[in-house]
C-alpha cells in the first residue's frame, strides 16, 4: 500500500468524506488541503480568493501541496483545482498514489444543490447555472483527473473497494 493516497475530483465528489474514512480504516493520518491552507495562511479560502485572488491561492496551494511531499501514512484530500494547476498532477503522482473519484455532472449537481451556499463559487446560481458550471468545469478539469493512477465510481465507494483497487493495480 502506498504510504500517501491523494483524492482528487469535483467539487462534492466526496474527497473529505471518503477520505477520512480511508484515513481510519488504514490508520493513517487525514489532512484536507483547503482546511490546511486555512489554517497556515490564517485566512478561510473565499478570504483568501477575495484578499489575494486566484493566482496567490494557487500558488499557496501548490506550496502547501509539496508541504506533504514528505509526509507518510497518510490520506490527502486535495482541493477540485489542484491537479489542473502548475505540474500538481504530476508531482502527486510523483509522491504517492492518486484516486480520481469521478461521479456524472447531474449526481454533482444533485449532491451541490442543496449546500451550495456553503461553497462560494457556486452560492449564487440557479439550478440551470449551477449544472451548465458543473458540467463546463468538469469537461475542463477531467483531463487532470484523469492522470490519477486509479479511476474509481464514486456511487457506493468505500474504504473498501478503494484499498482492493489500489492494491489489485501496480504501478
Amino acid at each position: 500500500m502506498h504510504t500517501i493516497i491523494y483524492l482528487t475530483g469535483y467539487m462534492g465528489c466526496g474527497k473529505t468524506t471518503t477520505g477520512k474514512k480511508l484515513a481510519a480504516k488504514l490508520n493513517y493520518n487525514f489532512i484536507d488541503l483547503d482546511s490546511f491552507i486555512e489554517e497556515t495562511q490564517n485566512q478561510s479560502i473565499p478570504e483568501i480568493f477575495t484578499v489575494k485572488g486566484e493566482d496567490a491561492f494557487r500558488e499557496i496551494e501548490k506550496g502547501a501541496l509539496h508541504k506533504t511531499f514528505d509526509m507518510s501514512n497518510t490520506v490527502i484530500s486535495t482541493g477540485g483545482g489542484t491537479p489542473c494547476y502548475f505540474d500538481n498532477m504530476e508531482q502527486m503522482n510523483k509522491h504517492g498514489a492518486t484516486v480520481y473519484i469521478k461521479l456524472s455532472p447531474k449526481t454533482l449537481f444533485d449532491r451541490l444543490r442543496n449546500v451550495k451556499t456553503e461553497r462560494p463559487l457556486i452560492k449564487n446560481f440557479n439550478d440551470a447555472e449551477l449544472l451548465s458550471f458543473i458540467e463546463k468545469a468538469l469537461a475542463e478539469r477531467e483531463p487532470f483527473y484523469n492522470k490519477a493512477k486509479f479511476i474509481v465510481n464514486g456511487i457506493g465507494l468505500t474504504p473498501k473497494i478503494l484499498i482492493e483497487l489500489m492494491n489489485n493495480k501496480k504501478t
